[in-house]
C-alpha cells in the first residue's frame, strides 16, 4: 500500500469567525458613519434653530451659530399677546349733567367779574348793578346813562359802556336778552305813542351797538316791558330813575327746543 504525502489536513469547523467578523467590522463602520452624518445635521440643525431664534429676537447671529448678544442661551421669550385695553367708564348721565351746571356757573361769575372791573365807575355811582342767578347774570344800566329822557338814540358816552359789556358777551355762546324798562310817566309822541313802544326800541338800540361790537345776532333778543316790572316804587323820584333801565340778562341755559305737538294724541 503506497504512503500518503501529504497529511490529511485539519477541517476547521470556526471559518465562520472570519466571516463574522468582517460582518460585525462593517456593522461598526456604518454605525460610525450613520454618527458621524447625524452628528452634521444636528448642528446644521442647531445653527438654524438659533438662527431663527434670534431673527425673532432682533439679534445677530455670527457665521458659528452663536449670538453675538450676551445671554444667546437663554430661551427665547414667549410673544406678548396684545391686551384688550379696558373703555372708559362714562359717567351717569346726572353727573354729566351736573358737571356741565358748575361749568356753565364757573363761566357765568367770571364774566360778572369781567363786567363789574370794566363798569366799576358805574357801579361805584350806583348807576349800574350786576347780579348772579339761577337764570344767569344780569347787568342794569340806568336809562340815564344810555339815552336822553323820553329817546332812544343812544348817547356818545353810552357807546363806550356798552362795548365793556359787548366785549365780554362777544367770547361766550350763551343767549342774551336786552330789555327796556320805563316808569309809569305816560308819553305820546309821534315817534313813541307808549311806554311800550319807547322801552321796545331802547332795548333794540343797544342790540344794535351790540351786533356792531361783534356780538352774534342769533344770540340776541330784544324786548320792551313798558313800566309793567319795576324794581323799586314809583312813588318817589328816586324810584322811578330806578325803574327807567335797560337790562341786560346772559342766559345759564340755552333755550329748550321747540316740539310740535301731534294733535291726533290729544284726542
Amino acid at each position: 500500500m503506497r504512503r500518503r504525502s501529504h497529511a490529511e489536513e485539519h477541517e476547521n469547523h470556526e471559518r465562520w469567525l472570519v466571516s463574522y467578523a468582517d460582518f460585525i467590522t462593517l456593522l461598526f463602520a456604518f454605525f460610525v458613519v450613520m454618527y458621524s452624518l447625524s452628528s452634521v445635521n444636528e448642528g446644521k440643525y442647531r445653527i438654524l434653530s438659533d438662527s431663527l431664534v434670534a431673527a425673532f429676537r432682533n439679534v445677530n447671529v455670527n457665521s458659528q451659530g452663536q449670538e453675538a448678544m450676551a445671554g444667546a442661551l437663554a430661551p427665547a421669550a414667549a410673544p406678548v399677546l396684545p391686551q384688550a385695553r379696558p373703555r372708559p367708564v362714562e359717567p351717569p348721565a346726572n353727573a354729566r349733567e351736573e358737571a356741565r351746571k358748575q361749568k356753565t356757573r364757573e363761566q357765568m361769575r367770571d364774566m360778572a367779574r369781567e363786567i363789574l372791573r370794566a363798569l366799576n365807575p358805574l357801579v361805584r355811582e350806583g348807576k349800574v348793578a350786576v347780579s348772579e342767578g339761577l337764570k344767569g347774570v344780569t347787568v342794569e344800566i340806568n336809562a340815564s346813562v344810555l339815552f336822553p329822557l323820553g329817546e332812544a338814540k343812544l348817547q356818545p358816552a353810552a357807546e363806550k359802556v356798552l362795548r365793556a359789556v359787548a366785549e365780554v358777551i362777544a367770547a361766550a355762546e350763551f343767549p342774551v336778552i336786552v330789555e327796556g324798562h320805563t316808569d309809569p310817566t305816560p308819553i305820546a309822541t309821534a315817534q313813541f305813542p307808549s311806554n311800550w313802544e319807547l322801552s321796545g326800541a331802547r332795548a333794540s338800540s343797544v342790540v344794535r351797538l351790540f351786533i356792531d361790537a361783534g356780538v352774534a345776532a342769533g344770540r340776541l333778543t330784544a324786548t320792551g316791558y313798558g313800566e309793567q316790572r319795576p324794581v323799586a316804587s314809583n312813588n318817589t323820584a328816586e324810584g322811578r330813575a330806578r325803574n327807567r333801565r335797560v337790562a341786560i340778562l346772559i342766559e345759564a341755559q340755552n333755550p329748550d327746543t321747540v316740539k310740535e305737538l301731534d294733535l291726533s294724541k290729544a284726542e
